[in-house]
């Protein structure tokens, strides 16, 4: 009997489930104080998102706007500021509230001047009560805004980690992904990171960029690699609806086929050029160098802790229910929803979400332990829901080994294979449920 034929191996990019389109209004708005009542709050994960960037990439489906007109800024973080007082009054004083980490996201929340990311970083400490110069702090930029004395103010505050989205070091494949810059800006970008010494240093890199070669592909690798990163995430490219790219994509069936071939192609040339330059891979897009320094204690566990968004296109998750505010990719859409979010003046229910039942957090425990590299530890999965993945997820993992996606890993580990780990985004996907599917397909995009 000849193997199975495996799906498509670009089909999403699970970082989060359910997944934002599958969240809808909450008809009964929760109050955020009675939503955390009986929430574990002692390894809560921060992340405050700034919906601004100064072009937007071709391939960009983010809740994001170019550009901040009429001191916008201002108005968007004296809204952030209010809706922290409302959360951190909501979380109570009952049980120790603590965060493990936090993150600044986009966007580019290096859009904001410097005086702005110091207001930003006392929202978070002076408000939420994070103390960032203690938890590991990740913080999102891009080359143009990477400036020296917005990088003095973030590591001044306890920046950890620094993300630089390259993306390629090829000037043509950055125009064809429609990001424009030149290398000699990214390099400058770089450098001044490294000054700055904040202690891991990641570069983002995209393959499947229209005319990349093998050859192109070695050059951002290696590009990359010159600067020593700490960590350097590998992105296939993807072409969502109502972003640049996608308004001219050829979508014929053959086409699809060759691009799905030349994103695997590339994506094996990068992971084992990066294995053999002392990298060890943590995720289908995370490698990390085998010597990089520790951030600093960070005890969350995305399966377990919550999480506590602050901004519009931020989700925070409780253990009964995910939720956020409204979401779209397009400008004008997204312009009205950020205009909304700085005229709001109660920030005390939750306004757009999905409820987590025990079949989805089943899932989302399986997902979020299984598409990393070391695997799910079956005995906290057992202790967590009194039940056994096998069962509860049987058909799924007997197609994945068909497939040859699972590892004979380390006793008491389900884990992937390299192949698994290849077809993360097909791997993923298959476990959503059919009431996710259904909320995700009847979404309309906008």
């Amino acid at each position: 009997m000849s193997a199975p034929v495996p799906p498509r191996p670009y089909q999403s990019y699970v970082y989060a489930y359910p997944h934002k389109t599958a969240y809808r209004p909450l008809d009964d708005r929760p109050a955020l104080e009675a939503l955390w009542e009986r929430e574990p709050k002692d390894a809560l994960s921060l992340y405050l998102h700034i919906p601004f960037c100064e072009v937007r990439c071709g391939f960009c489906n983010l809740f994001t706007r170019i550009g901040a007109p009429d001191e916008l800024t201002g108005r968007y973080l004296d809204a952030l500021d209010w809706q922290a007082t409302a959360v951190r009054d909501a979380l109570g004083d009952a049980a120790p509230v603590r965060f493990a980490n936090a993150a600044f996201g986009g966007g580019t929340p290096t859009f904001l001047e410097a005086a702005e990311l110091e207001r930003l970083c006392d929202i978070a400490e002076k408000r939420m009560g994070a103390d960032l110069s203690a938890i590991p702090l990740s913080v999102e930029a891009s080359p143009a805004t990477a400036t020296a004395d917005r990088l003095a103010v973030l590591a001044g505050r306890g920046a950890t980690r620094l993300s630089l989205g390259v993306q390629s070091f090829v000037d043509e494949e950055a125009r064809a992904a429609v990001r424009p810059q030149r290398r000699a800006d990214v390099e400058a970008a770089l450098g001044r990171i490294r000054d700055a010494r904040i202690p891991v240093l990641n570069i983002d890199l995209i393959y499947g960029i229209d005319g990349q070669t093998a050859a192109s592909w070695r050059l951002s690798l290696d590009a990359a690699l010159a600067w020593h990163p700490e960590e350097i995430y590998l992105y296939p490219l993807y072409v969502r609806p109502l972003t640049g790219l996608g308004r001219h994509a050829d979508s014929s069936a053959c086409a699809e086929r060759a691009w799905d071939e030349q994103r695997l192609r590339l994506y094996r040339q990068g992971r084992d050029h990066l294995l053999a330059q002392g990298y060890e891979q943590v995720s289908m897009r995370m490698f990390r160098r085998s010597d990089a320094p520790a951030q600093g204690l960070d005890d969350y566990a995305c399966q377990t802790d919550g999480m506590i968004g602050l901004g519009c296109g931020a989700r925070s998750y409780t253990s009964a229910l995910h939720y956020s505010f409204d979401y779209a990719v397009d400008m004008r859409e997204i312009r009205t929803i950020i205009d909304d979010y700085t005229a709001t003046e109660d920030f005390t229910r939750a306004a757009h979400g999905r409820y987590v039942d025990e079949d989805e957090a089943r899932r989302r425990h399986l997902l979020q332990s299984l598409l990393q590299a070391e695997g799910m530890p079956l005995e906290d999965y057992r202790l967590r829901f009194g039940t056994d993945p096998y069962g509860d997820f049987a058909a799924e993992l007997d197609a994945f080994a068909a497939h040859g996606w699972l590892a004979d890993g380390p006793s008491g580990r389900l884990c992937l294979s390299p192949e698994g780990l290849a077809h993360s985004d097909a791997l993923g996907p298959a476990l959503f449920s059919p009431g996710v599917r259904a909320a995700m397909a009847a979404y309309e995009s906008r």
